[in-house]
């Protein structure tokens, strides 16, 4: 997905986009979509780093690699999205295996990602 201004349809190819690269676990494709100051916040990193939120596309990209470079494939399922233009919001909800998970992906001006936060769930 080329970057531009987010709306409706450029968020569903997103969702599309992003939910293919994380079932190849192509972590390159998806912290290609970051901000290189993006900030990414989750339980799992608070699990593996001591903290809670990840700062910056390449330690993203590290901490991904670190928690998710041993799997080769996951099957991830999208169970619904939600865009908001007003503050340029992305909601997904998705399952993998028997975690499910609500993120929230919020967009800059040139339509990459400036900061995430996963929420889990089962």
């Amino acid at each position: 997905m080329s970057a531009g201004k987010m709306n409706r349809a450029a968020a569903e190819r997103f969702v599309a986009a992003w939910c293919a690269s994380w079932c190849k676990v192509d972590i390159d494709a998806v912290v290609a979509h970051f901000a290189d100051d993006a900030q990414m916040r989750s339980p799992l990193a608070l699990e593996l780093t001591g903290f809670p939120v990840v700062t910056g596309a390449e330690n993203i990209r590290t901490y991904w690699r670190q928690a998710y470079g041993h799997i080769e494939s996951a099957d991830l399922k999208i169970l619904g999205w939600s865009w908001d233009e007003t503050i340029a919001r992305l909601t997904v909800w998705w399952q993998l295996g028997g975690t499910r998970a609500s993120e929230f992906m919020d967009f800059d001006d040139a339509g990459r990602v400036i900061r995430s936060e996963a929420f889990y769930g089962k």
